[in-house]
């Protein structure tokens, strides 16, 4: 283990993160929030201090980073990030304990969008655009950032990223994983700007802003109580809908549509799964929704069931309407999207959409195996077929995803609510889905839970963000054996 190495990686990390909170600080100074402004500057300081003295006492010696120290560096930097990021939250009150705060911005930052605050519009704007800003750093990967900017990283960054990067397979798009990095970020920028752009003819730029990044981190803090639902507005609805199903996709594939290989993106199977996923589960919703009378036309049975199909399997967990109040059925096919999730590669969380069809996959071979023994039976991944190693692997995170997920399930309920609430609270943090059912469904938030459980929760989430084992690694014997 090359501690000197990591903790100087760490202290760069956290100094990146706090010039970006230059951005809340200007905003606070803008809008005339003397207790925000002192918090942030409070907090610059601090991170400056503390990262200052740990880069005096590495500055000695070689930078060294093997897979181990990734995935230390990594959990370590969701980590921190988190506890820096929540102090102007604890500063200025916006909330009523640490454990809150740090409950709230470990949702921003993996991306989950579950939150403790009871009442949003009331709170100071620039509390709440640094809020919806660890959105969007989350939905890339603050690491990946790290690698994009910083040219000395090297391929020291290609484990930075493999070990933040989301999906079984990660793409290479450039020789060079800094071009990568700076590649992927420059696409999602690209996005980011143009969803601001189109968002603004409707409604005002702070709220084009932050919905832009709930939307591309597919995070889904809104700025408002009622989420996206507030502005009641069908140009809004659809231009969210379409941003999220970008975000939920694959990155590299507008990387190589942009490169002009479009006969790649045409034959990507997860991209082609992903879509028949939306379009089933749309279809089968609208129809309930239709044929129980909670919508009287096809248009708003659409509308509303496309919506939140696309907002749960992309897991950004906007909402426009509390869907406890639908048919059961209903309920229960956004329940299943849970276990979905976005695509490899994506700003998405969950399972991912490779893993399920891979699993679904390696169920159809197992029947054909048993009734014929000596067929060959191979398992495809993308455009060849999956080797052992990533079959196996595939098969472990979806089996330590469902007993985390049970797991966290088990501690919830000692909260004493209602099963479908611990289950779906579980789950959604798990997933970074960031609304379930019941107490925490669209009309419901997270404040209702104990700052223990909340610590749990936030823990579920950075589990969730890093694929289960880039965490979970850390806590072997084996990890810490020299």
């Amino acid at each position: 283990m090359h501690i000197k190495s990591v903790l100087r990686l760490l202290s760069l990390i956290q100094l990146l993160i706090a010039l970006l909170m230059f951005i809340p600080l200007l905003m606070a100074v803008y809008y005339d929030e003397e207790s925000a402004f002192e918090a942030f500057f409070s907090t610059i300081l601090l991170i400056f201090f503390t990262s200052g003295l740990c880069l005096i006492f590495t500055r000695t010696g070689r930078l060294v980073l093997k897979a181990k120290d990734s995935y230390l560096l990594v959990t370590m930097t969701w980590v921190l990030a988190a506890a820096y990021g929540a102090l102007p939250l604890f500063l200025t009150e916006t909330l009523p304990s640490y454990a809150s705060c740090y409950f709230e911005i470990m949702s921003g930052f993996t991306t989950t969008g579950a939150t403790a605050l009871v009442t949003i519009e009331d709170k100071m704007r620039s509390i709440l655009f640094w809020r919806n800003m660890t959105n969007w750093l989350g939905g890339m990967g603050i690491v990946v950032l790290f690698v994009a900017i910083l040219p000395f990283i090297g391929t020291k960054g290609t484990s930075l990223v493999s070990a933040e990067s989301v999906g079984p397979t990660k793409d290479k798009l450039t020789p060079k994983i800094q071009h990568t990095a700076f590649a992927l970020w420059a696409i999602y920028l690209g996005f980011s700007v143009l969803e601001v752009i189109l968002l603004w003819f409707k409604i005002p730029l702070f709220d084009a802003v932050t919905v832009t990044f709930g939307t591309m981190g597919a995070a889904g803090f809104s700025p408002k109580n009622s989420s996206i639902g507030s502005y009641g507005s069908v140009y809004v609805d659809v231009v969210v809908i379409i941003f999220m199903v970008i975000a939920g996709a694959n990155f590299a594939i507008y990387f190589k549509l942009i490169k002009r290989k479009f006969t790649d993106c045409l034959h990507d199977r997860e991209l082609r799964d992903y879509l028949i996923i939306i379009a089933i589960f749309t279809l089968l919703v609208m129809v309930d929704l239709l044929v129980s009378g909670t919508y009287g036309s096809v248009a708003s049975a659409l509308r509303y069931a496309l919506f939140h199909v696309v907002s749960i399997i992309t897991t950004t967990g906007f909402a426009t309407t509390d869907y406890n109040v639908w048919p059961v059925f209903s309920k229960t096919m956004l329940l299943l999207l849970f276990f979905v999730g976005g695509c490899a590669g994506s700003a998405g969380g969950g399972i991912k959409v490779v893993r399920v069809s891979t699993m679904i996959n390696l169920a159809r071979n197992t029947i054909k195996k048993r009734l014929h023994p000596s067929a060959i039976t191979p398992t495809v991944l993308g455009d060849g077929m999956m080797d052992q190693n990533t079959i196996l692997s595939i098969a472990g995170f979806v089996g330590a995803y469902l007993l985390v997920g049970l797991a966290g399930t088990a501690v919830f309920s000692l909260s004493d609510f209602s099963f479908e609430t611990c289950f779906s609270a579980s789950f959604l943090l798990l997933g970074n889905i960031g609304i379930g059912m019941q107490d925490v469904g669209p009309a419901g938030n997270f404040s209702i839970f104990s700052d223990p459980i909340l610590c749990v929760g936030s823990f579920l989430m950075l589990v969730g963000r890093l694929e289960i084992f880039t965490v979970l690694a850390l806590f072997t014997k084996a990890f810490w054996k020299k």
